[in-house]
């Protein structure tokens, strides 16, 4: 069973997919220089939106996917399939795609 939040409801992940928003690019240094936005690439991190239900192997069995709605994940610098939704720009990553996970 799939896991959503109430922006992802049109999109249900299938196997092991899992829907991600990246976080926002940052325009300020941590010394307060801005900096123009077509100069900062796009962060590696995310927030998990919807989970599929996970592989079957071949003898049927299913197994789920270990991250859930909500989590903070790490993202590989290219990959996943970006998709629209309500003017959101997400992108969609098999579980393998992630880097890891955020505590």
């Amino acid at each position: 069973m799939f896991r959503t939040t109430a922006l992802a409801r049109q999109l249900a992940p299938l196997a092991d997919r899992i829907l991600v928003k990246r976080a926002a690019k940052e325009t300020v240094t941590a010394s307060g220089i801005y900096l123009p936005t077509d100069n900062v690439k796009d962060p590696n991190e995310g927030e998990v939106v919807a989970v599929g239900p996970g592989l079957r192997d071949v003898n049927g069995n299913q197994h789920a996917t270990t991250l859930k709605a909500g989590d903070k994940v790490l993202l590989p610098q290219y990959g996943g399939t970006e998709v629209k939704i309500d003017d959101e720009k997400m992108f969609l990553f098999r579980e393998d795609d992630i880097l890891g996970k955020f505590d």
